[in-house]
């Protein structure tokens, strides 16, 4: 079943963005993460990542390929707005009316190229940052500490850079504990900002096909996401071909 609701498609317990990040209130408190074809393979193994995407208050369509469902199924069609288009939309607004962002994720060196960077493109905007130790889980003393620096700043938008599930499963699990309006889980946009990796050329992006050449700039992201992706891919024709209906969460 599908309901149309505040600019959003809701379906199978995920609400898409379907057209622009103006629905999203800045006078609440709201978790924004990303789908794709390779988190939603991820959710389908991990319980508390399909938690996490159907738990968020809004999902934007990252990857193009998800969108296909909702339009084979139910004929709508849902604009692609990826991280890195929510990042600038934030920027771009919280310029305009002298906001606050908070960087948590990567490197010190990173944030700082982040840091500078905003204070001339977007020079209104006051920012602040945390580089979180790199390990696969954090401790509760982690998890205190980065409370502790983010609530300090109290920003209005919330930017989390780490690797797929652990950004969107953070966003999702420690939002209720953060002063902050809006937390989105952006990834490579940190990288791509700070200049340390350069995104596909806009054609690819507009086609589709940015995924193409990260391959080829990136061929270990393929290998450890190729089998996600893959099953997405084949649950989505299992539904068309009416074998078994999407989504087909097998986490539980």
């Amino acid at each position: 079943m599908l309901i149309e609701q505040k600019g959003c498609l809701v379906f199978d317990n995920y609400t898409i963005i379907r057209n622009s990040l103006d629905c999203v209130s800045m006078n609440k408190k709201y978790i924004i993460n990303t789908i794709s074809p390779n988190s939603y393979g991820i959710s389908c193994k991990d319980p508390e990542m399909d938690e996490a995407l159907k738990g968020s208050d809004y999902l934007i369509l990252d990857g193009v390929y998800f969108g296909w469902y909702p339009w084979m199924h139910y004929g709508q069609k849902v604009k692609r707005i990826t991280g890195w288009d929510c990042f600038v939309y934030y920027a771009k607004k919280l310029n305009e009316e002298n906001g606050k962002m908070f960087f948590l994720g990567s490197t010190n060196e990173t944030l700082m190229k982040i840091k500078e960077k905003i204070n001339k493109e977007y020079p209104n905007v006051k920012v602040a940052f945390y580089s979180p130790p790199y390990k696969s889980e954090f401790s509760k003393d982690d998890n205190l500490i980065m409370y502790k620096k983010i609530n300090e700043f109290s920003p209005d938008v919330l930017c989390i850079g780490m690797t797929a599930p652990k950004q969107e499963k953070w966003n999702y699990q420690n939002a209720k504990y953060l002063n902050v309006h809006v937390s989105i889980a952006i990834g490579n946009v940190f990288d791509w900002y700070a200049g340390n990796t350069k995104r596909p050329n806009v054609f690819w992006q507009k086609i589709g096909m940015e995924w193409l050449i990260r391959i080829f700039l990136r061929p270990e992201i393929f290998k450890r996401n190729i089998s996600n992706q893959m099953r997405f891919f084949r649950h989505l024709l299992l539904d068309i071909l009416h074998i078994r209906k999407f989504p087909q969460n097998t986490a539980k």
